[in-house]
C-alpha cells in the first residue's frame, strides 16, 4: 500500500516561507495571490493490505513523529 501524508501550518500559526513565496509571486507579475501556505509531503509504501489498518498506523506515526501537532495538522491518504 502507498501512503501519503500532507503536513500544513494550522491556521492562526505564521507561515514565514509561505509569506516570502507569496512576495515573490507578488514581485514576479501576480499581485493577486494570497494567503499562500507552504506545507510538505511525505510518501512511502506499507505492507499489508487492510485500508483502515493502514490509515489508522499512518496516523499513529503522524502524532508521533511525522507532524508537530502543537503547530500542525495533517492530512493522510492511503492506497
Amino acid at each position: 500500500m502507498r501512503a501519503k501524508v500532507h503536513v500544513f501550518l494550522k491556521p492562526g500559526v505564521l507561515d514565514v516561507q509561505g509569506k516570502a513565496v507569496e512576495q515573490a509571486l507578488h514581485g514576479l507579475g501576480w499581485p493577486s495571490v494570497e494567503h499562500v501556505r507552504v506545507g510538505k509531503t511525505i510518501e512511502f509504501d506499507l505492507a499489508g493490505s487492510d485500508p483502515a489498518a493502514a490509515e489508522a498506523e499512518v496516523k499513529a506515526m503522524c502524532e508521533k513523529l511525522l507532524a508537530n501537532t502543537v503547530i500542525e495538522s495533517y492530512r493522510v491518504e492511503v492506497a
